[in-house]
């Protein structure tokens, strides 16, 4: 029904824009307009449009409420007299057959016998709220497309009050998007502010072991119900450290062969290869982890491992220990990543590369540097910031990524730097806490939340001294 009613408008709006650019054509006979036909016609669009969007929106927000205020007042009394439960479930169930699906057979006389009562009644109040919805946008429409036809003159200022709507929404864009960030922030901090409640902030932040776990009873074993998050700290700057030290150096040198040293035929093939890497779901490199890379690394470790116990010496215990390698590591995790981020470090950088002027190429060359001295020397002084806008990108992707960590590195929570051990990171226990029913009320819920204002500020704080770091080189270069 809403696709007929959004049809309907369309149609409106354009026979708005059109009719009202016609009448300021033949308006404007003979006089000196102050806007063109086409800014008075957008006017008229606009005044035909924003009314029935707006009777739209509030229909949307209020109908369900409204529906169901009005299917409770008349509620006969057998159904009134239910529990809220059942009485939930009756109606349902009356919705169900109203729209012609089969009824659940659970019910008993009278109630059986009011279901398809009440199911006619809940559609007519339904279709009721659609079509005077419906009129009243249509009605909004014709009357605000009126109001528009009336100012159209030589003298209005067309071009102002579309360029003041145009103002308008894009505050409202800009306002939505702020309150959107402040509405995270507060959701974050009030749920953390209830863990911290809880836990203390200092045994959160330095506390060496993780294990979320609440007893239910006084003798239950495993349950010991620590929050300390250095492991989880720990796993994810190594993951995140090990992703880097893959995506940077290839992604940025392969941006500056691209951009420096491809030919055009080269750069039309490499390019889009590279950029294919971005479109592959994170879960397809969990299970290219998981499957592939894994097990390649651990018979690569297991085979030097059972070489340096052949060995002996100082070197028996390393390969004992590399002997019993799995395929579940941070290395993996790290690495997988590290080649699913180059694509955003390559492309990002690329595109800064070539963004720099030609003259500070051609001057270079004219002062007699060599290729590789321009790059080293004026280009990448040139993109820096840019480059390390890329980088930071790709760790905020690093920092934030879940699957291939979960399929690749486990779920241990370790408190280890070690690359070739099973570790976490904060976004793999968030999902892990907030997965299946939860009750919101304990503290091994309430510690995703604080995981997640943690990571959050931590984010902000790198963003921060990004920025610094990037203001500083720029103005040394300028």
């Amino acid at each position: 029904m809403i696709w007929i009613y959004l049809l309907i408008l369309v149609t409106l709006g354009v026979a708005a824009f059109l009719g009202g650019r016609e009448l300021a054509r033949r308006r404007a006979i003979g006089a000196k307009p102050h806007s063109r036909p086409g800014q008075h016609g957008a006017y008229a669009l606009i005044w035909v449009a924003a009314p029935a969007l707006l009777v739209l929106l509030l229909l949307s927000v209020f109908a369900t409420p409204l529906e169901r205020q009005l299917t409770a007042s008349g509620t006969p009394e057998a159904v009134a007299a239910l529990e809220p439960f059942r009485r939930d479930a009756f109606f349902a169930d009356a919705h169900r057959v109203g729209r012609g699906e089969p009824a659940l057979q659970i019910w008993e006389r009278p109630l059986a016998e009011l279901l398809p009562v009440e199911a006619r009644r809940m559609v007519s109040i339904e279709r009721t709220l659609e079509w005077g919805g419906g009129a009243a946008a249509v009605l909004a429409a014709l009357i605000g497309g009126l109001f528009a036809f009336s100012q159209i003159k030589p003298q209005t200022r067309a071009r102002n009050r579309v360029e003041g709507w145009v103002y308008g929404a894009l505050f409202v864009c800009s306002a939505i998007a702020v309150l959107t960030t402040l509405g995270i922030i507060a959701s974050l901090a009030f749920d953390s502010l209830r863990f911290f409640q809880k836990v203390p902030v200092f045994e959160f932040l330095f506390g060496t072991q993780w294990s979320p776990q609440i007893a239910i009873r006084a003798d239950q074993v495993g349950s010991t119900g620590a929050f300390g998050a250095v492991p989880l700290f720990a796993g994810t700057l190594l993951i995140m450290l090990i992703a880097m030290c893959v995506a940077a150096p290839i992604g940025l040198l392969s941006a500056i062969y691209l951009s420096e040293y491809a030919g055009r035929g080269t750069r039309a093939v490499i390019k889009p290869l590279l950029e294919i890497l971005a479109g592959v779901p994170t879960v397809v490199y969990g299970f290219f982890a998981a499957l592939t890379v894994g097990p390649l690394l651990r018979v690569m470790f297991n085979e030097v491992g059972l070489f340096l116990m052949e060995v002996g010496g100082p070197f028996e215990g390393v390969g004992q220990y590399l002997a019993l390698v799995q395929n579940q590591m941070a290395l993996t995790a790290g690495a997988v990543m590290g080649i699913m981020l180059i694509p955003f470090v390559s492309s990002l950088s690329d595109d800064i590369l070539n963004a720099v002027p030609q003259s500070l190429r051609d001057g270079s060359f004219a002062m007699g540097a060599t290729k590789s001295e321009t790059v080293k020397r004026v280009l990448l002084p040139a993109a820096l910031p840019g480059i390390a806008g890329a980088l930071l990108l790709a760790v905020s992707r690093a920092i934030g990524e879940t699957m291939i960590v979960t399929m690749a590195a486990g779920l241990a929570a370790n408190l280890t730097f070690n690359p070739l051990d099973t570790v976490t990171t904060v976004t793999v226990q968030i999902v892990t806490l907030l997965t299946g029913d939860q009750e919101f009320n304990s503290a091994k819920t309430l510690s995703a939340f604080g995981l997640g204002l943690t990571l959050f500020l931590a984010t902000l704080a790198l963003n921060i001294v990004a920025h610094r770091i990037v203001q500083t080189y720029r103005e040394q270069y300028d």
